[in-house]
């Protein structure tokens, strides 16, 4: 509603609000009003503002349209307010006004806050606030000529608060109450500078003084006005001034200035307008665990199968967990680990799985030493951009050599070089030759170890160069080489 709307419909001569309001306006006009009277019943203060300020009647942004940015801080204080006193009372909107208006609600606004517009204030409202240029617009203002229309006044005997009387005329000042006057007028001009060292101080890089004077002025500001205060201080300190005269400066006319011609723009080469060329297609990562003698599919597996597999794996997870354990309790955390974990029940098939990973760590105990890693990943690009890819059952880092060794679970063992099966040689050649590009300069070397002997069979470099890296699709198979 605007002002003169709010007038006509409050003004009236006898009767309530509410019976002139619907005497005078349309129905549509105080459903709104309605709505809020419904609701002051039957809702929390908070979510009562809020319906106000977000929703049909969009009151957050009417009074942002009509009052600034600045009017965005109290409204935020005011629901901040209301949440505070639901958090400590009953949460009702008679008792929240009481408790506002009782209360001490201090708005706090953040002062490094940038809005990049002009603020014009009171130096009262600036307390807080600072901005890059401050300028002080009426600073020639004398405080002892503005009009006291009434005095506080506290007479001795009196102990209640003081009371307001008329200000007097000149010659009516005497006695008492001419110690009154002089008392207020003192703590006036204690206020004068106080404001004004508070409106001094908000300028972080510029400040400007200035002000108006009346006709009576004789072309001199009042001498308790800032402007004069800080004149005579300048003085003091011997600072440079320059006097421009009284009249404004004439405008001077913005110089042509020919713009210069814009650069030649050089045409286009012919790459710029030629399609992109497809991109190649990445290199399949080559697993080195996956590479079998064919593509044909496996058969199903049979139940020794799976009884081997699970074997495996339980073995590969006690070399994972055994080095970390001290050797003369390895034995007993492998048993308490398949008990439990493992979820082995069978005590026959604990046992011999027990004695394959004891006799493993103890006789090849190098493998597991500080200088190991288990299942370790590893991934480097070799020969002909092939990407190789996997985890290395065990890897030793050495300053000088590396040694990678891959655990084989088979009931059966090779008894020589030459029973090794051709698909675990090229998976240890895939592996060495990745970590040859991981650690250049160093030797690398690769075994294949049986826990069935167990026997540990170390390759020897040619035998891995007939089976390096640089493999036709054929050979290229995701046939099981465990």
């Amino acid at each position: 509603w605007s002002q003169d709307e709010l007038m006509a419909g409050a003004v009236r001569e006898r009767g309530s609000l509410w019976r002139h309001l619907r005497a005078t306006q349309p129905a549509d006009r105080l459903a709104p009003l309605e709505e809020l009277l419904r609701r002051a019943d039957f809702t929390t203060p908070y979510r009562f503002l809020e319906a106000m300020l977000s929703g049909e009647m969009d009151g957050r942004r009417k009074l942002l349209l009509r009052l600034g940015e600045e009017a965005r801080d109290p409204i935020e204080e005011l629901l901040s307010a209301a949440l505070n006193f639901e958090s400590v009372a009953t949460p009702t909107l008679q008792r929240f006004l009481d408790w506002f208006d009782r209360g001490d609600v201090e708005i706090k606004r953040e002062a490094d806050q940038p809005r990049g517009a002009v603020r014009v204030m009171t130096a009262h409202g600036a307390k807080g606030l600072q901005a890059p240029l401050v300028i002080l617009a009426d600073a020639t203002a004398d405080p002892s000529k503005s009009p006291k229309s009434f005095l506080l006044w506290k007479p001795d005997e009196y102990d209640q608060e003081a009371f307001p009387i008329f200000a007097p005329r000149e010659a009516e000042k005497g006695g008492r109450l001419a110690k009154v006057v002089k008392a207020q007028e003192d703590s006036e001009l204690e206020e004068h500078w106080r404001l004004f060292y508070v409106a001094a101080t908000r300028a972080e890089e510029r400040l400007v003084i200035a002000g108006a004077l009346g006709p009576m002025a004789k072309g001199e500001a009042p001498a308790s006005s800032w402007y004069a205060a800080c004149a005579r201080a300048f003085d003091a300190l011997g600072s440079e001034s320059e006097f421009y005269g009284i009249e404004p400066p004439a405008p001077v006319a913005p110089r042509k200035v020919e713009a210069a011609p814009p650069p030649e723009r050089p045409a286009l080469p012919a790459w710029a307008r030629a399609p992109a060329p497809q991109e190649a297609r990445p290199p399949r990562p080559l697993a080195p665990s996956s590479l079998g003698e064919d593509q044909v599919a496996d058969p199903p597996p049979t139940p020794a199968m799976r009884v081997a597999a699970e074997r495996g794996r339980l073995l590969h997870a006690l070399f994972e967990r055994l080095p970390s354990v001290a050797a003369d309790k390895r034995a007993e955390a492998a048993e308490r680990w398949l008990a439990g974990a493992g979820g082995v029940d069978d005590s026959a098939l604990g046992s011999e799985l027990v004695r394959a990973a004891l006799a493993v760590t103890e006789e090849f105990a190098d493998l597991f030493g500080p200088d190991s890693l288990g299942e370790a990943p590893i991934a480097a690009v070799v020969g002909d951009g092939v990407v190789v890819s996997g985890t290395v059952d065990r890897l030793v880092v050495t300053p000088e050599r590396i040694r990678v060794v891959d655990f084989k679970t088979g009931r059966r063992a090779p008894t020589s070089l030459g029973d090794v099966p051709p698909y675990h040689l090229r998976q240890m050649a895939a592996y060495a030759a990745a970590l040859g590009v991981i650690f250049p300069g160093r030797v690398i070397e690769a075994a294949l170890l049986y826990t069935a002997g167990p026997v540990l069979h170390l390759l020897p470099p040619d035998l891995l160069a007939a089976h390096k890296p640089g493999f036709a699709p054929s050979e290229q198979s995701l046939a099981s080489g465990a």
